[in-house]
């Protein structure tokens, strides 16, 4: 804690606009609520290092601007008001926005600039309770041949337009993304490759007397969001791609995951954590990604995902989600186009082992997945196999430990998932604006909220006093408007997640509140090796289903109940989980160590949201599933594991991941260099996607 720097309680806010240069003025005393240290700090709380970088960034820009009236002016942080905007759904220019680009300009009159001249690149909304009022805040692209064309006199105004760093940049062209079955046609056409349908001619018996011409055969195991980019890439090269997911489509897998809420009928082979479109599809449909969200593999993302049938929206909306009723088609979109190209998706059929010859994957042996008694094993030769498993195949874990795969145990989270009513997080975060949500129909955002707290044993108030280790609890995939549903996969165990749709219109918000754990934790209840991170999930997850009293019944307790450590049985708050809920004491369900984490967390969360303590908040028993317990060490720049040849392990299940669009980033830099190493593709990755951005152990 030393090493680090406290923030201040006390912190600058200037009344000026961003664009001017202006000295700022008075300073506003914040209240700081939460413990958070700081990387660096901004305006007049620069490090002198920091003062320096921001003065040589700031140089750079004003010479590289060689034209000021060519090319593309990008405008951030344009901040306008609640009441002079026409709502979160509307993502065009309007006249409260061009107001604030006429700041910018200095251009006197904001009416006379023309519409065409401009687009919104991003649109996100700003509550915070250092604002005076709450706002939206854009990034808008001007073009400035257009601008001028249709507004000569704003020439002498562009004329004086110099960059200010993070808030005025210069782009000699136009920044075009594209999805990523564009960008490999271009790519292919650009180098003379054989069409896709040439490929398809090659008569089969002739492949096999000559390698040169014979497609390559890649098995992809899981259809997440890694393994569908993975599929999309090596078919649009011209390999011949197997799909194989244990899990069934998302239509049959509607009705299974229906049985289950409504019969509690589990099926362990297409539920809410297996089927096509992976753990994701029943979800928030969160894009939000900390590996950039400009980044061009990212942009390939989004436009990828709108190609098939996502709202254009999610391009710039500042926290893009989709819900589950519009991942299920399109996921219908994608798959249909994978088929269109060829790919052979199976689905019911499940990977129970890797065919190895020399130290080389060779294939893969399957069988239905709906048998459990694995008596229809058939076995299915491969070029190479990519394995994008979610976090919940456990046994492949334990299959890749009988060929000695090399498996690395990591560090995640566990906890409990909160549920308040919505409208109380509306309250709180909008105050006097709450009642503009309408239940996501209305003009600001559903509330949501993000909270974090680390837990030092060097704070005089911490409880970990005897730990000497420091952790953090945060707040995790936060669904407002939603509802918390099971994610097990086995009978015997409890593991929930949180869910919302597109509107966010349940009158329920949850997220979870988890504490990371490491491998310090799972030796202390004696669970050693690559696994323990798996059976340590496995050991609360059972505990959870005892303390239900079994038939997917969950242990719950209110907020405040939890706060005082006592169960009140007969006041409950209504809960959105529908399979039941019964009152237990939660603080018998974690070590010692994690309940004092959680509780001393809450009381810092409650100071940073007035009324997060409630009798009408419900935790809910258990969340462990927060991302991968294990990583599978890989060669860096091919993607191929490290001890096993042949094989490519992606995504979320491999510890590469942590959330829908990272894990598409994954797959699509993966599928890249398998065709690469097959001779699909002759040429610079990064020249293509751009620098690989990989999400390590950040869930989002």
């Amino acid at each position: 804690m030393s090493s680090l720097l406290q923030c201040p309680s006390k912190l600058l806010f200037p009344f000026h606009h961003p664009y001017s240069n202006s000295t700022p003025g008075l300073l506003h005393l914040r209240r700081q609520t939460l413990p958070i240290f700081c990387a660096k700090r901004t305006g007049k709380q620069r490090y002198p290092s920091e003062k320096k970088k921001l003065k040589l960034k700031q140089k750079e820009a004003l010479s590289s601007v060689t034209d000021k009236f060519q090319g593309i002016w990008r405008l951030s942080k344009l901040a306008v008001s609640v009441k002079n905007d026409p709502g979160k759904d509307f993502l065009h220019i309007h006249i409260g926005l061009l107001q604030e680009i006429a700041k910018v300009l200095e251009f006197p009159v904001a009416s006379l600039l023309p519409e065409e001249a401009f687009s919104v690149v991003r649109k996100s909304f700003d509550a915070r309770k250092i604002l005076k009022e709450a706002k939206f805040v854009y990034t808008v692209d001007m073009d400035v041949s257009k601008l001028l064309s249709l507004e000569p006199r704003t020439w002498d105004f562009i004329s004086r337009l110099d960059p200010k760093v993070g808030l005025i940049e210069h782009m000699p062209r136009e920044r075009i993304s594209r999805d990523l079955t564009s960008i490999i046609r271009d790519f292919k056409d650009s180098n003379g490759a054989l069409s896709r349908e040439q490929g398809r001619n090659i008569d089969s018996g002739e492949s096999h007397k000559c390698s040169t011409v014979r497609k390559p055969r890649i098995a992809i195991v899981g259809s997440g969001p890694s393994g569908l980019f993975a599929s999309l890439v090596l078919a649009e090269f011209g390999a011949d791609v197997t799909l194989i997911e244990r899990g069934q489509a998302v239509e049959r897998r509607g009705r299974d995951i229906g049985a289950l809420v409504v019969r509690k009928i589990l099926e362990s082979e297409s539920n809410f954590c297996f089927g096509e479109g992976g753990a994701g599809t029943w979800s928030d449909g969160k894009l939000v990604t900390r590996i950039g969200r400009n980044t061009d593999c990212v942009l390939t993302v989004m436009n990828t995902l709108v190609h098939f049938g996502a709202p254009k929206s999610i391009l710039v909306d500042g926290k893009p989600h989709l819900g589950t009723d519009r991942l299920v088609p399109l996921l219908r979109n994608f798959r249909q186009h994978l088929q269109s190209l060829g790919v052979d998706i199976r689905f019911g059929m499940r990977v129970d082992d890797l065919l190895i010859q020399n130290g080389h994957v060779v294939g893969v042996e399957v069988s239905d997945s709906t048998n459990k008694l694995k008596s229809d094993c058939k076995k299915l030769g491969f070029d190479a196999v990519i394995l994008a498993v979610g976090h919940s195949a456990r046994d492949i874990y334990q299959m890749l430990l009988s060929h000695n795969v090399d498996l690395i145990p990591k560090d995640f989270a566990v906890g409990l998932r909160v549920e308040h009513p919505q409208e109380l997080i509306n309250n709180i975060q909008y105050s006097a604006l709450a009642n503009e949500v309408c239940s996501g129909r209305g003009k600001v955002p559903v509330a949501d909220y993000k909270v974090v707290q680390y837990v030092s044993d060097k704070d005089k108030n911490s409880p970990l006093k005897s730990e000497s280790t420091n952790r953090s609890c945060y707040s995790f995939c936060m669904c407002p408007g939603g509802q918390v549903v099971l994610t097990s996969t086995s009978p015997s165990e409890i593991c929930i997640n949180g869910m919302s749709f597109s509107r966010r219109a349940s009158r329920f918000a949850n997220a979870a509140l988890v504490v990371t754990v490491s491998t310090k934790d799972f030796d202390a209840l004696n669970f050693h090796g690559p696994l323990a991170g798996v059976e340590f999930q496995r050991e609360f997850e059972q505990r959870a289903a005892i303390m239900g009293g079994g038939n997917f019944v969950v242990p719950v307790q209110t907020v405040s109940d939890f706060m005082d450590n006592k169960v009140s049985v007969t006041s409950m708050p209504s809960s959105s989980y529908r399979l039941g809920v019964k009152a237990a004491s939660l603080h018998e369900l974690f070590p010692i160590y994690m309940t004092d984490a959680l509780h001393y967390s809450i009381a810092m969360f409650d100071k940073e949201l007035p009324g997060f303590i409630s009798k009408e908040a419900l935790l809910h028993g258990v969340e462990t599933r927060t991302s991968s317990p294990i990583q599978i060490p890989r060669d860096s720049d091919t993607y191929e594991s490290m001890s096993l040849r042949g094989l490519y392990p992606v995504g979320e299940g491999a510890g590469y991941a942590g959330g829908i669009v990272s894990a598409a980033v994954d797959g699509m830099y993966s599928g890249f260099s398998v065709a690469q190493k097959l001779g699909l593709f002759h040429g610079d990755i990064e020249s293509v996607l751009g620098k690989a951005q990989s999400a390590g152990m950040v869930k989002y």
